[in-house]
This record gives C-alpha cells, structure tokens and sequence, in this order.
C-alpha cells in the first residue's frame, strides 16, 4: 500500500461520531467550569480515571475519563488524531470495526491503569494518579495501523513521510521511555491501551463485535424457533398414531413420504 494523501480522510460514521462526542464533551465541562468552578473541578474529578475511586466504585470512569480533555491544545490534537487514524481505518473495515477497535483501546488502558496503580500502591509506590484524554485509544488505533497496513505512509508533522509500522514503533518507544518517568503508571496505561488494541484486531470478528452480536442473537432465536417446531412436530406424530395413522416429520417439521423416505417433492 502506497502514500496516503496529505489531507484528512472523510468526517462521516464512526469518525464523526467520536469527534462530535468528545468535543460536545470538552464544550460542557468547560461551559461548566466557566458557571462553577468548584462544580466544574468537581465533575472533572467524578469522571477523570482516578484508580482509588474506580476500585471503590467509581465503575463509570473507565468509560467517562476518554472524554475528559483538559487544554485547548491537547484537545484539537486529539481530536485531529481520531479524525485522521478513525477516518483511516473505518475506510477500510468499516464503522462497527473500528467503533469496537477503539472502545477496546480506552478501557484497556483504564483497565491496565487501575491495575498498576493497585500493584505500586500494595508495593507502597502508590500515588495520586489522574487519567483523562483518549490517547489510550488514540494508541491503540494507531497499533492497529501499524500492524494491519504497516508499509502506508504518512506525512510525520506534515514535514517528512513516514511508514505506519515505523510510526507506531516510536510513539510505543516513547511510551516505553515514560515509564522511567513521574509519569510511568500513565504510560503503563497507554501500553495497555496498545496491547487491547492488538488483541482486538487479532481475535474480533471481521466486522466488530456489533455484528457478530447481531448475529448471535438472530442464531439463538432461529434455534429456539426450530426447537418449537421440533417439539410441535413429536406432538403431531403422537396425535396421529391415536387416530391410528402414522405420520413422521424430519428434525425441522416436515413430512417425510413413509414408503420413499427421500422423496422430497412435497417439501417444495
């Protein structure tokens, strides 16, 4: 696969989804904070990632803190990552996919956050530690590119081309490196993030977990459909044999010829 153009991928389905999500969200904590500032810190605690509240029943924030942005900048580049890396893949394998792809991602990296943080803290290295931002996610797209169309360039900081295996291998480099920092349980988290990402595109259904689901569930019905009949069919072979007669019905309801058992012309 060759060059990717310099310009954005198409604003439709999951991607605009995602962005219209979390700038609704950036908008309402800062609308909030501009009418309260206590309010406005109070929810950006509530649903920030913070891993003592989580493991004390905070279950919410593993969903809530990937919609906490906090800066003006740090927003736009976020935003602008899941324009550019959502709009990529869901080109792609569509909306569902990359719906699930990235929904992964976020709770993996808050699921490896809460864990770490629950290690250090046993270990008596436990801190004050706050996620927020959907870099996790952010993270576990871009894996994702990495793996599945490694050799695609892309324009690094619109300067210079770069291939997407080699882009994912430096930011999983940088995260690696931050784990020798103060910040080391946040980029525990984003690796955990990758590594969520990495199991989804290995084992999730081609066309997401969405339309597998569908699916199951329109298997589970059509079984329980075909087990009525079943059912109804013994109870209508039990009924004739009192009126004296013998009728048998195959394992979906229909009769079967007693004198030519393959004779299927009645079927159709």
């Amino acid at each position: 696969m060759g060059s990717t153009p310099l310009g954005f991928p198409g604003f439709t389905g999951a991607t605009r989804r995602l962005v219209f999500l979390n700038l609704a969200a950036f908008f309402f904590l800062l609308l909030l904070g501009f009418a309260s500032r206590t309010t406005g810190l109070q929810v950006d605690a509530e649903c920030s990632l913070i891993p003592q509240m989580f493991l004390h029943g905070a279950l919410w924030q593993p969903i809530t803190y990937s919609f906490v942005h906090l800066g003006l900048l740090q927003t736009l580049l976020e935003l602008l990552s899941l324009w550019f890396l959502v709009g990529f893949l869901e080109s792609y394998r569509g909306s569902s996919w990359v719906t699930g792809l990235y929904a992964v991602s976020v709770l993996g990296t808050a699921i490896s956050g809460a864990a770490i943080w629950q290690v250090a803290d046993l270990l008596g290295r436990g801190s004050d530690v706050r996620i927020y931002g959907c870099m996790g996610g952010i993270f576990g797209l871009l894996i994702a590119i990495g793996v599945l169309y490694g050799e695609t360039e892309f324009m690094l900081m619109f300067i210079i081309n770069i291939k997407a295996k080699y882009m994912a291998a430096i930011y999983a480099l940088i995260a690696f490196a931050m784990l020798f920092s103060q910040s080391w349980i946040y980029a525990f988290a984003q690796l955990g993030g990758a590594v969520a990402g990495l199991l989804f595109i290995r084992y999730a259904p081609r066309k997401g977990f969405t339309f597998a689901g569908s699916e199951w569930v329109y298997g589970l019905r059509n079984r329980y459909y075909r087990w009525k009949r079943r059912r109804a069919g013994r109870k209508f072979e039990v009924y004739m044999r009192k009126q004296g007669r013998t009728v048998r019905l195959d394992n979906r309801g229909r009769q079967i010829d007693n004198d030519d058992p393959n004779d299927k012309s009645r079927w159709n």
